[in-house]
């Protein structure tokens, strides 16, 4: 990051207050043998694909990235109702929580106005398909998803339902993110997923 001492200050500071909420997920992946907080896990990895895809990333961007899903287990999916309205109210909340979320915490580390106001418009998605910030997020979200959410949902999901969202995702994705999500491994299972996905085979919204 370029930018004045203060700003650096206050953009280190802001970076470390996010892992520090995020640190009290309770919920946990276990890499190497250790259990790491999922949503410090999770933010970690997406801005490292931030990185990878923009190396020039801005500030605002970095930190949405850090923060995008931050303190996410506090509005829990099964506090809506299991329904696609329900589905979609929690969503809308959840952006609104994480934009209001890391605002307090932007403020708190120093962050100019602009910066907290472009940081919270990337976390509400305005302008998605205007925005190209917007769409490197959005690629570093769905690689997030192909390269460590995948075998989960492949595990709890419908096959047909799972080359749906197969089908979405990719949909999502801008040219440079497909090439990377396909130089990501798979397991065999997952490659003929995402085989009948892209080849445009019947997805559970077709049956």
């Amino acid at each position: 990051m370029s930018g004045t001492g203060n700003e650096e200050r206050a953009f280190r500071e802001a970076i470390h207050l996010f892992d520090d909420a995020n640190s009290a997920d309770p919920n946990t992946v276990v890499i190497d043998n250790k259990p790491i907080p999922y949503e410090l896990f999770y933010a970690q990895r997406l801005t490292e694909w931030v990185e990878r895809l923009s190396p020039s990333a801005s500030p605002a961007l970095l930190l949405a990235a850090r923060c995008q899903h931050i303190c996410r287990w506090m509005i829990p999916r099964g506090s809506y109702p299991m329904t696609r309205a329900g589905y979609l109210k929690w969503r809308t909340d959840l952006k609104q929580f994480h934009a209001q979320k890391s605002g307090e915490i932007l403020s708190e580390s120093g962050c100019s106005p602009d910066l907290i106001a472009r940081v919270q418009e990337l976390n509400l998605k305005r302008n998605l398909g205007q925005d190209p910030e917007l769409q490197t997020l959005e690629d570093a979200l769905c690689l997030v998803t192909l390269q460590y959410q995948l075998s989960d949902l492949v595990r709890k999901t419908n096959p047909d339902k799972m080359v749906s969202i197969l089908q979405k995702t990719w949909k999502k994705m801008s040219a440079q993110a497909r090439d990377e999500a396909m130089r990501l491994s798979y397991p065999e299972n997952q490659k003929r997923l995402l085989s009948r996905a892209l080849s445009g085979g019947p997805s559970a919204e077709s049956k």
